[in-house]
């Protein structure tokens, strides 16, 4: 069979590449074709456009980009007629997403189906009309989607996390020492604060400078940068500045886990994080702090940030947002962290009960196994 992808940033590239590796064990004969990313090409098939030519974040971002989002719209909406697959699978990334659901549903009348469920449970929930409208099947991958689903009649089918998936493959696979690691990275000889600054340069130019700044204040640690796949050296280096802060690549699990505390930009890593093991406080910017900070309450439907609150449903690490996050606070979140033994245990406790709420792995191989039972069915279109 024939299927066309559409992942728009880092973590969609990572999260479709599994799918298509166990898509490709359940049927021998598949042919992709997709927007997205170097992981995904490493499965095969033809791309379309890279994920970086269309990862905009924030209302400025999106407005300075129009031309190259029309020009990405078109040339999906093209690819898709040309290459006629028997199904459109959609990671996340909504704005442009449904509107490829709409194209795909009106011009071929084939399935669409959803891996990982758009964010519309925090904000935009009006976007459940076009899901209801044009997508025919949605693959959750946290258990509280399926409560929120529920409310709008929309039956959805959680198959695992694949945050899980990963942590859970790197756990077995790694025999690294904090020594070995060390070395490796020319690091000092003194225990890690980790900083994860995520994966776009708009976040990190906005939140790195402070997430330093709070853990130089530990003289007897250092910081260490996870740096972001897609995102360069010299990047990091003209917002570190003159600081001799180290970045390493392609080993956040690593770092993570030799780690004695992170600081976490919100966003899938907090999940990862927790998974791992690692104490951490969650940082994220806000233009206009007090005045973003006030509107949350009007338009931002959940009562966190992170993903390990929103699993646990209660504050397990601290959400240092818009106004709140300074350096002084995240500085004082470190300390409690560091120097309370009862209250970093309590957050590891806790870490278990959220491993425990996402179940076992497995997420990308259960979704690959219906999206193949439900194109070999007579009922593989499910109209909510």
């Amino acid at each position: 069979m024939k299927y066309f992808l559409i992942a728009g940033e880092a973590s969609g590239d990572l999260h479709a590449s599994h799918l298509m590796h166990e898509l490709k064990k359940q049927d021998l004969q598949a042919e992709f074709c997709f927007l997205g990313g170097d992981l995904m090409w490493t499965e095969g098939g033809e791309m379309i456009r890279h994920y970086r030519q269309m990862a905009f974040m924030g209302f400025i971002a999106v407005l300075k980009n129009l031309s190259v989002i029309s020009v990405n719209i078109k040339d999906g909406k093209q690819a898709l007629l040309k290459f006629q697959p028997d199904v459109l699978i959609l990671v996340d990334y909504p704005s442009f997403n449904l509107r490829m659901a709409e194209f795909a549903k009106k011009k071929l009348n084939i399935p669409v189906y959803y891996y990982i469920s758009p964010k519309i449970w925090a904000w935009k929930e009006f976007r459940i009309k076009k899901i209801r409208r044009y997508v025919d099947r949605m693959f959750t991958i946290f258990p509280f989607e399926t409560e929120f689903y529920a409310k709008h009649r929309y039956p959805v089918e959680y198959v695992g996390n694949p945050t899980v998936d990963a942590v859970e493959e790197f756990k077995k696979a790694y025999r690294g020492n904090f020594q070995t690691f060390r070395q490796s990275n020319n690091l000092v000889d003194k225990p890690v604060i980790a900083l994860l600054a995520g994966s776009r340069r708009q976040e990190i130019k906005s939140c790195l400078p402070r997430m330093v700044e709070a853990a130089m204040q530990f003289p007897d640690y250092q910081p260490v940068v996870a740096g972001a796949p897609g995102v360069e050296k010299d990047f990091y280096f003209s917002v570190l500045k003159d600081t001799s802060v180290a970045v390493v690549f392609g080993q956040t699990y690593e770092l993570l886990f030799h780690a004695e505390v992170a600081i976490v930009n919100s966003g899938t890593a907090t999940l990862e994080t927790a998974l791992i093991g690692t104490p951490q406080v969650v940082v994220y910017h806000v233009a206009f702090g007090k005045v973003a900070y006030w509107l949350k309450k009007l338009f931002i439907k959940v009562k966190y940030i992170s993903l390990v609150n929103l699993i646990a449903g209660k504050e397990v690490v601290m959400e240092l947002y818009a106004h709140l996050f300074t350096v002084e606070n995240v500085k004082n979140e470190l300390n409690r962290i560091l120097t309370d033994a009862h209250y970093r245990q309590n957050m590891k406790n806790e870490y278990k009960k959220v491993s425990e709420i996402l179940g076992e792995p497995g997420a990308a191989s259960r979704a690959a196994k219906k999206i193949f039972e439900l194109l070999h069915s007579d009922k593989s279109v499910l109209t909510p």
